[in-house]
């Protein structure tokens, strides 16, 4: 009986563990979106050509990343559909297109490599930084998330677990949607022509 009691409260307790976390989980972007929760706004990183507001884009759509330049999958995947996108535009409607891709992982990504790697795959996409404190005041103001995950046996010694979406922002400054990075370039390109 005895027992059976401590197997019933061990129980309970796990249920109530769960109930309690189940409660206090970030809620997707799109969900705190639809219930009418601001996600975005401007900020500042920097940039191997200087300061980068997200302001000094107005008139423009804005795609925007977050992630690091030495991620293996989810990173490449993003900006290469960006950029099939994006190309499927005219070039008129391309100059109206700015893609920012934000590294979380400054320690690693210098303002050259971020240049080099976010212009790789197309000339209007621009990688910038910033200190922890404003790279976790970006992150949190996106509903994003990253964290570092250590990789002993690894030659690059840690990796980063982060969101995977492509935030577009229009022409005001104003998140738009946000996109599945695994989206088609047929469609990233009839969501830019919708904002164009």
């Amino acid at each position: 009986m005895k027992v059976l009691r401590n197997l019933l409260l061990l129980t309970a307790c796990m249920l109530i563990g769960v109930a309690i976390a189940f409660y206090f989980r970030p809620q997707p972007v799109e969900q705190r979106i639809a219930l009418g929760e601001k996600i975005g706004g401007d900020f500042e990183l920097n940039s191997q050509q200087g300061p980068l507001k997200l302001e000094d884009y107005r008139g423009k759509v804005v795609l925007f990343f977050i992630g690091y330049a030495s991620c293996p999958d989810v990173c490449p995947t993003a900006l290469a559909v960006a950029s099939q996108g994006v190309k499927k535009l005219s070039a008129g409607d391309q100059n109206n297109v700015q893609g920012i891709f934000m590294s979380v992982d400054p320690e690693r990504d210098t303002l050259e490599k971020l240049s080099k790697y976010a212009g790789f795959f197309h000339p209007n996409f621009q990688g910038a930084t910033a200190d922890r404190a404003t790279i976790d005041k970006v992150v949190k103001q996106y509903g994003a998330f990253y964290r570092k995950v250590e990789m002993k046996d690894s030659a690059m010694g840690y990796a980063i677990d982060h969101s995977s979406r492509i935030y577009l922002i229009d022409q005001t400054g104003q998140i738009a949607k946000v996109l599945p990075h695994a989206m088609s370039p047929d469609q990233l390109a009839t969501e830019l022509k919708n904002l164009l």
